[in-house]
């Protein structure tokens, strides 16, 4: 049977990993301009340290990213040569409202992305646009507070409202947060927020929460008005947890960080608070800031299909710590190898995640991220033999096609994540590559950012050409 002739096979990136010209025709700082490389960069994003300016001795990375914000004709000249199907990419904020509360929009930073989709249609790709990658425009966060805010669903409205109007009947797919689930663990990233000092950081971010889902429901209510042909979609860090041992104890803690993990996407997928999340707010005295509509907008605008990322699984136990780098933290695994960052190296879960998710939602599923961050060494012409890559997606890809053959999941597409190199949104790093295309650009920002083919390009053109059906 195999994958439906439609199925959209292609790559995802997001303007604050790639795009560069952060000051350029009008656009503002955002928040994810000042998440520096280095010692810094966890307190940062994770809003324990306050960094609301360039300082002095910080390297900024997405400052200038692989500068596809001057290379995207030839990168998706690239990606069209491999075949796409669709290309994810995802808006700047503040290119379109540089300080966010403004009016009317930067005409400058709407003709950047006229051109970019002008692009991928020359090569009939079909845009899938996620509306918020991890960008805020940073006076939303100094003179609002961030997603703390409930102004910022209205400024929010505002955005989607303008993106659906102009690029009716050019995007159909949309994406209305990134990884939303994100925002509990990285929350400078994900929300806007730096905690200040004795806040209540739960009742913070579980404001930050409420009315970010809100906001995504407003986007899907806005998105389908304007246009009933639009598919609008959540997006989920995803990646099933294993309890430790079958003990009952080790059962229940892998239950539960599951549910923590699924907490967004049962609210915008079923349009209400599960029950287990209301006792939980119960027991730590919060009070979901609901207002007048709220209920209503969230219950009646629930998204058409679940898009996710999956990298790996996770393990959990009741009495073991969770190691990795402070964001989505997992019990070491015994029985998976891991990637050269640590991340478990898991086809199998893919599997079990798909069917978490088709199971409990009973929506298409649409996989935007997937990928091997490897060490790549590029020989003397720029070439690098990137074989652990291409065995890496390949048995992802095969074990995505048994759960489509075997089970029945509705898979809408695939898209890897970073299909050209670009700046890891975790560390910040440029050696964390992810691509079928290299750029020579290192940690410092050093490098030509001349694009060269890896071995994983042709392997992938060959995998979109047979819709699936070679992998060899």
């Amino acid at each position: 049977m195999g994958f439906r002739k439609d199925f959209l096979w292609g790559g995802a990136t997001a303007a604050n990993q790639c795009e560069g010209a952060y000051s350029l025709d009008g656009r503002g700082l955002a928040n994810v301009d000042l998440i520096p490389h280095g010692k810094d960069r966890k307190l940062v994003l994770t809003g324990q340290r306050k960094m609301y300016s360039f300082e002095e001795g910080q390297y900024y990375p997405a400052q200038t990213g692989i500068d596809m914000y001057h290379h995207f004709k030839e990168d998706i000249a690239l990606f069209a040569e491999m075949g796409f199907k669709t290309y994810r990419m995802s808006i700047a904020w503040s290119r379109i409202f540089p300080n966010g509360d403004e009016e009317l929009p930067n005409e400058e930073g709407l003709k950047f992305y006229d051109a970019l989709f002008h692009e991928c249609r020359k090569y009939d790709i079909e845009p899938l646009v996620t509306i918020t990658h991890f960008d805020i425009p940073m006076h939303l966060v100094e003179a609002y507070g961030g997603w703390r805010n409930r102004k910022m669903i209205e400024f929010y409205k505002r955005l989607v409202t303008i993106l659906f109007q102009r690029y009716k009947g050019i995007v159909k797919y949309w994406l209305t947060f990134n990884e939303i689930n994100v925002m509990l663990h990285a929350s400078f990233m994900g929300a806007g927020i730096c905690y200040e000092q004795g806040e209540d950081r739960y009742k913070t971010i579980y404001t930050a929460a409420h009315h970010e889902l809100v906001a995504s429901a407003w986007a899907t209510k806005i998105g389908h008005e304007i246009d009933p042909g639009n598919k609008i979609g959540c997006m989920l860090a995803a990646g099933t947890y294993y309890p430790l041992t079958c003990k009952p104890e080790d059962v229940l803690a892998a239950q539960k960080a599951g549910q923590k993990n699924f907490f967004f996407i049962d609210v915008q997928s079923r349009g209400v608070y599960p029950n287990y999340a209301l006792k939980e707010f119960e027991r730590n005295g919060f009070v979901i800031p609901f207002e007048e509509d709220d209920q209503r907008i969230l219950k009646e605008n629930t998204v058409d299909f679940i898009s996710f990322s999956y990298y790996r699984s996770r393990c959990a136990a009741h009495d073991a710590i969770a190691e990795g780098d402070g964001i989505l933290d997992s019990v070491k695994n015994p029985f998976l190898k891991t990637s050269d960052w640590g991340w478990d190296i898991d086809p199998l879960g893919l599997r079990i995640t798909m069917n978490e998710l088709y199971d409990r939602y009973q929506k298409p599923l649409f996989i935007v991220e997937n990928g091997l961050g490897a060490k790549d060494v590029p020989d003397e012409n720029g070439f690098v033999e990137d074989d652990y890559r291409i065995d890496y997606l390949r048995r992802h890809i095969e074990v995505m096609k048994e759960t489509v053959e075997q089970d029945g999941v509705d898979l809408l597409g695939y898209t890897s994540w970073g299909p050209i190199d670009l700046v890891s949104a975790g560390t910040g790093e440029m050696s964390k590559r992810y691509g079928f295309i290299y750029v020579d650009r290192d940690d410092q920002g050093n490098g030509s950012l001349k694009r060269t083919k890896k071995k994983s390009f042709d392997w992938y053109k060959k995998v979109i050409a047979t819709n699936g059906e070679d992998l060899s």
